[in-house]
């Protein structure tokens, strides 16, 4: 009797993405500037969206650049959405750079050093360089020797015979034995595509041509067509970066001071401060390449939330930078109403916890809070996001708790409430109204909490 054949069934290796606060935002959800009922995942807020819709067409027009915008509401109004909204329509080109009010005070600078940094990291640079190269498949390869030089019995590698072939046709290289080094790092052999640079001497190697696809070798190759067009082509590149990384790469410059040899430096060093001179040497340079046309200037976004974190020093600062003739568009976010500004507690109190001269400075977009009917919207896109099923009463009874307590309460009591119903045994794990108010149990509001402090015999002696 012939032995069993095991069989294992193969497991997809497909990752889970987490579901955060915001993953539902895709977008602010116009139509032609006119905020949708419900679109782009984000429900609600139409004023605040067109509004921020008319943001994002400056910036895209490069006409919002050292302005600043206020998004004032209250807790679980969509503040930070609307934020993450204007990313998503900006694209990955534009720098979009976020942080918190209170995160300049948590870092090994000064204050006002953390906050220039976020202000260099939402300005990019597009850098375009045109780079003469020679791609193709490899058809020969040849190292020729030579005598020795300094004597002795062994012989050295004088040139190196290589042999591209691309869609137009074939050229023969005589290359110095120097890139025949690079050529061994790379483990070229004959078959492989690879390009290499004219000026620099880089060789990269690009994969194996299509050509030996029918092979089969012990390692995974990638596969590669041959390069079209002619073996000597001009290719321009493109590259993206930051101010901020201008900065870094020139706080220990190594190598040379043209503006590709700056971005080859990128590394993470030590934590360091940038001085001013060095900031004001490379806005020289920048300027100087943006005039010769060889890069562009991309102002970007910078998202400070829990704006009234700032102290006075950091609002002047904030003052004098959005002044500087390299600024971004920096969108602020505050849920304080009429307080004092931190640092300031002997001055009156200011809006929003901002001083008079900045606030002047600033378009104010309001946030309101949710309707009822929104309010149960954005719980039934929250349970689409999060994969979970429920029946209509709990969506109505979460609903009702969003109207009465808060937003955000009823949508974090989703994720328990889905444990229960899964426990429970219920089919495909779906909620049902036991399950809500069970959690509504366990877990306190901010005002039931609040409550039992002021009880005589509350849960905290």
């Amino acid at each position: 009797m012939a032995a069993p054949v095991p069989i294992s069934e193969v497991k997809g290796n497909a990752r889970e993405n987490r579901t955060a606060a915001h993953s539902h935002i895709k977008g602010l959800g116009l139509s032609n500037g006119v905020a949708n009922t419900s679109g782009g995942g984000f429900i609600g807020q139409a004023a605040a969206r067109e509004a921020c819709g008319l943001v994002v067409s400056l910036v895209q027009k490069k006409k919002m650049s050292g302005r600043a915008v206020l998004l004032a509401g209250g807790p679980g109004t969509g503040k930070t959405a609307l934020a993450l909204a204007v990313s998503q329509e900006l694209g990955t080109k534009v720098p979009f750079c976020p942080i918190v009010g209170s995160e300049i005070y948590s870092a090994e600078v000064k204050k006002t050093e953390a906050l220039m940094e976020n202000f260099r990291r939402a300005i990019g640079l597009r850098v375009k360089e045109t780079k003469e190269v020679y791609e193709g498949e490899v058809m020969e390869l040849t190292p020729e020797e030579a005598e020795n030089p300094l004597g002795g019995y062994g012989r050295t590698i004088s040139h190196l015979l290589i042999t591209l072939k691309s869609a137009k046709g074939t050229k023969k290289l005589r290359l110095d034995p120097s890139i025949y080094e690079a050529i061994q790092k790379e483990r070229v052999r004959l078959g492989d595509v690879i390009y290499i640079e004219a000026n620099t001497g880089v060789v990269k190697r690009v994969g194996r041509s299509d050509a030996y696809a029918t092979e089969f070798d012990l390692e995974a190759e990638e596969y590669v067509p041959i390069p079209k067009g002619d073996v000597h082509k001009k290719k321009e590149l493109v590259q993206d970066v930051t101010l901020h990384d201008l900065d870094v790469a020139n706080a220990r410059p190594q190598g040379g001071q043209d503006i590709m040899s700056m971005m080859g430096q990128l590394m993470k060093p030590k934590k360091t401060e940038i001085t001013e001179k060095l900031r004001l040497e490379i806005n020289k340079v920048v300027n100087k390449y943006i005039d010769q046309g060889v890069a562009d200037l991309v102002p970007g976004v910078l998202f400070i939330d829990e704006v009234h974190m700032l102290d006075l020093e950091a609002f002047t600062f904030l003052n004098r930078a959005l002044e500087s003739p390299l600024s971004p568009l920096v969108i602020l976010a505050s849920n304080r109403g009429l307080t004092h500004v931190r640092g300031g507690e002997n001055l009156p109190p200011s809006p929003h916890g901002i001083p008079p001269d900045l606030l002047a400075r600033l378009l104010i977009i309001p946030t309101h809070p949710y309707a009822p009917d929104e309010i149960r919207k954005i719980i039934e896109t929250r349970t689409r996001t999060e994969g979970l099923t429920v029946a209509p009463p709990a969506l109505e009874k979460i609903s009702q708790l969003g109207e009465k307590v808060s937003l955000r309460y009823a949508l974090q009591l989703l994720a328990p409430a889905s444990v229960l119903a899964k426990v429970s045994g219920r089919e495909a794990g779906r909620i049902e109204v036991e399950d809500v108010e069970e959690c509504e149990g366990l877990f306190l509001d901010a005002r039931r909490s609040a409550q039992g402090l002021n009880e005589s015999k509350g849960f905290i002696a």
